[in-house]
């Protein structure tokens, strides 16, 4: 999850700087931590203006838009084109595994509660430091649910007015956010069961991560929405996948098998967005084309991007850097998504645009190429860098290594 945000700091920034932070009298005391990267960098913020200024100009095209894409969105979800290609991929209730499926059974007698958590942890023993701390980032991001839904819910002609409306789209929100809410709650449970990781600290990082909410791109065409989320589940469903992997190599058959569950509905939940974005591509393929163009631009940053625990400022980017290392989620995947959409949704073969579509086109179709050059200079840092570690809360302030 965390590579789409790495990715963009790890090939944009001139340089980056990593303070050492170890805790002292069991973690009470933390130096504050330099950024990762240094964000305030001439060139970094010249590319950031070039870029919103980009995305600025798309965005604008996009409003003329407005109408035609209102009424589109409307027949859509009252004539059941919502109800057949992404209502169909949401499990029935009766259907769906729940938190408790996967974890110790306290419908269990006592002695079995003991038994199956005593062997829970003794799994959990196995997994190493480096990938707790991603599972707590990729947990503390799915937490983040409030925020993300109550985002969704403002891109005018899909929103929920009334909080239980009858059309497509509001029904899609509802289902999509209860099956999401199954992720936080499961992976939060293991983690609290496991014994492996401080636990007020974590859930302070979600308690600050919703007050501080999330930074995205303001969706002026609601194709910036679908398009948005395409790109976050389809991240999401490969951290997860990776994590499961990891956690069965590692003798821990039930996370294994908890992240494998995750996986398997962010899989769903993309496949379900995609329709939607191939679906706004063959309704009004210049505003789509340009309305990708205006999200790539303005950079994918992840919902977790604003995480803290109070201490540690820069927690995303060192969470990020962690799991960047570990392969969970790297700059590569991010460059394999891009293409795997613009080939999904045929962008490269779209005809008939305007003056700025086209521009678009040709700026989206060659970014693929353009990330993977920027991945391997960033990959070429890293790898004339000493080891570098940082001190996490989350696991009682025990160092992990960055790179």
């Amino acid at each position: 999850m965390p590579g789409l945000t790495a990715m963009m700091a790890l090939a944009w920034a001139p340089s980056s700087s990593v303070n050492l932070r170890f805790g002292s009298g069991g973690g009470r005391k933390a130096a504050s931590a330099m950024p990762l990267v240094k964000k305030s960098s001439s060139a970094h913020l010249l590319g950031r203006s070039r870029a919103w200024a980009a995305t600025t100009a798309a965005t604008a095209a996009c409003d003329e838009q407005q109408p035609q894409t209102m009424e589109l969105l409307r027949r859509l979800g009252e004539d059941g084109w919502v109800e057949e290609h992404m209502l169909s991929l949401l499990t029935p209730v009766a259907e769906a595994w729940q938190p408790a499926d996967l974890l110790p059974a306290f419908a269990a007698t006592a002695e079995e509660q003991r038994s199956q958590v005593a062997e829970l942890q003794a799994r959990a023993a196995g997994v190493p430091d480096d990938l707790l701390v991603c599972l707590v980032g990729n947990m503390v991001t799915e937490e983040g649910l409030p925020t993300y839904m109550t985002m969704a819910n403002r891109v005018r002609g899909i929103d929920d007015a009334t909080g239980c409306d009858g059309h497509g789209w509001a029904r899609w929100l509802r289902g999509w956010t209860a099956e999401e809410n199954r992720h936080g709650d499961a992976l939060n449970r293991y983690l609290y069961l496991c014994g492996r990781v401080d636990m007020r600290q974590v859930e302070r990082t979600v308690h600050h991560l919703l007050r501080g909410g999330m930074r995205t791109l303001e969706p002026s065409c609601p194709f910036h929405g679908f398009i948005y989320v395409a790109f976050q589940e389809r991240a999401t469903f490969v951290s997860h996948a990776r994590t499961a992997r990891r956690a069965a190599l590692h003798g821990d058959a039930c996370l294994a098998k908890l992240c494998g569950a995750v996986a398997a509905d962010e899989k769903r939940h993309e496949a379900a967005y995609t329709r939607a974005v191939a679906r706004c591509f063959e309704a009004d393929p210049d505003a789509a084309v340009r309305a990708l163009a205006a999200v790539m631009r303005a950079k994918v940053t992840m919902p977790g991007e604003l995480m803290t625990d109070g201490r540690d400022e820069n927690l995303f980017d060192h969470f990020a850097a962690v799991a960047q290392r570990v392969g969970l989620y790297t700059a590569a995947d991010y460059g394999d998504m891009v293409e795997h959409f613009v080939r999904r949704w045929g962008v490269a073969e779209l005809g008939g645009l305007s003056g700025e579509g086209r521009r678009a086109q040709d700026y989206v179709c060659g970014l693929p190429r353009k990330i993977r050059r920027m991945e391997q200079l960033a990959h070429d840092r890293t790898a004339q860098k000493e080891a570098q570690s940082v001190s996490f809360s989350w696991v009682f302030d025990r160092p992990v290594r960055l790179h």
